[in-house]
């Protein structure tokens, strides 16, 4: 009976951190600031037929998105510690 007791406490003292990596949360920014850009590129008044606004701006927001996908699905390899 002390070892099911004993079993529960060691399973509940998990360490509780972030969903992800530092690396996972500045790709995200990146694409943020990307994808801002890509939407800054749209507006302004110069022609609407304009190949930054056709072309180039849906582009770069496109980028944007998918880098967004990386940084959630990227997985950074864990440090071998045991040397």
């Amino acid at each position: 009976m002390s070892e099911k007791k004993q079993k529960s406490i060691t399973t509940s003292n998990t360490k509780i951190g972030f969903a992800f990596e530092r690396i996972n949360y500045q790709l995200f920014i990146a694409s943020v600031i990307v994808v801002f850009l890509g939407f800054l590129l749209m507006t302004g008044k110069e022609d609407i037929y304009s190949f930054t606004k056709i072309t180039l701006a849906p582009l770069v927001v496109v980028i944007g998105f998918a880098l967004g996908f990386v940084a959630i699905l990227y997985k950074p390899r864990k440090k071998n510690t045991e040397q």
